[in-house]
């Protein structure tokens, strides 16, 4: 899986995929991040094969930072 992250191709295929600590071992309907050099991928964890996002590192601490202040939270 090849992507491109303004112009320049990121290869996810030797990538590193984890997932939280707070999924679970047994969780299967979670996303996977993986650290590239210049990106971050996140992808479904049922879908392997399938699509990744590719977040600038800027974009993906202020993701994280939103996530954690409750930004996304359903009122």
């Amino acid at each position: 899986m090849e992507m491109a992250t303004k112009g320049f191709p990121v290869d996810l295929t030797q990538a590193s995929w984890f997932k939280s600590s707070k999924s679970g071992p047994n969780c299967d309907n979670c996303v996977e991040v993986a650290y590239v050099t210049g990106a971050v991928g996140v992808r479904d964890s049922k879908d392997k094969a399938g699509p990744a996002l590719l977040f600038g590192p800027g974009g993906w601490h202020a993701f994280v930072a939103g996530a954690r202040g409750g930004v996304f939270d359903r009122g």
